[in-house]
C-alpha cells in the first residue's frame, strides 16, 4: 500500500502546483499535523482515499475549522485495507496550549488504548505529531519527544513510526530516516512517501 505522509508545511508541489495524476497510485493520505485545515481539505476533495490526520501543537484552529472530508484518528486505532494504525497527536506541554501534553497525559492516552492494541493483534503503523525522545528529537523543551512511545515501539514493533513536528531547516537536528529496533522511523516533514503492507498476524 502507498501512503503519503504530510506534517508542518504545506507542500507547495501539491497546493500551489497540484495536478490530479500527481495522487495516482496513493492508496492513503496521513497529516501528522500541523497543517492548513484548508490544505487537508483540499486533499481530500481530490484524493479517491481517505485522509486521516492527528493534532499538531498548533491546530487549535481545528476546532472551528475541522478539516472536511477528513478523518481523525487521535487517539484511536484505524484499520484501513487490513492496515492497524494508532494515532497520537500533540506536542510536549511547554505553555499549556491546546494539544500540548506532559509525559504523564501521553502516557495516559496510551494506557487508554492498550487493549485495543492488543486485541488488534499488534499494529503497523504509529502516527504521531510529536518524535519519541532522543529518537529524531531535539533539545528544547516543546521539540523533545515523548518517552511514552517506546512502550508502543518495544512491545508491539510497529512496521513505521511517522512523525512531524521536527522541520528540515532545524540543522542537524532533523534526520528524514531512522530504525528503532524493527521500526522504520519517519520525519514527514512536508511529503514523504511510504510502502506498508499489513503484517500477517494468524
Amino acid at each position: 500500500m502507498r501512503i503519503l505522509l504530510l506534517a508542518d508545511e504545506e507542500s507547495k508541489y501539491y497546493w500551489d502546483f497540484f495536478e490530479k495524476s500527481k495522487l495516482d497510485g496513493i492508496d492513503l493520505i496521513i497529516s501528522c499535523g500541523d497543517l492548513a485545515p484548508q490544505f487537508l481539505s483540499f486533499m481530500a476533495t481530490f484524493a479517491k482515499c481517505p485522509v486521516l490526520y492527528v493534532h499538531g501543537n498548533h491546530d487549535h484552529c481545528y476546532e472551528e475549522t475541522p478539516p472536511d472530508g477528513c478523518v481523525c484518528i487521535d487517539d484511536s486505532v484505524y484499520e484501513y485495507e487490513g492496515l492497524k494504525i494508532v494515532g497520537l497527536g500533540g506536542s510536549m506541554c511547554y505553555n499549556f496550549g491546546n494539544y500540548q501534553y506532559t509525559e504523564k497525559q501521553m502516557n495516559r492516552r496510551i494506557s487508554k488504548l492498550w487493549m485495543k492494541m492488543k486485541r488488534a493483534h499488534g499494529i503497523d503503523i504509529l502516527i504521531t505529531h510529536s518524535p519519541a525522545y532522543h529518537l529524531n528529537d531535539s533539545s528544547d523543551l516543546p521539540h523533545t519527544g515523548f518517552q511514552a512511545f517506546y512502550r508502543v515501539l518495544d512491545t508491539f514493533e510497529p512496521q513505521v513510526f511517522a512523525h512531524g513536528h521536527v522541520h528540515i531547516n532545524y540543522g542537524r537536528d532533523f534526520k528524514r530516516e531512522s530504525m528503532y529496533k524493527n521500526t522504520k522511523v519517519i520525519n514527514a516533514f512536508e511529503k514523504y512517501i511510504i510502502e506498508v503492507e499489513p503484517k500477517d498476524r494468524r
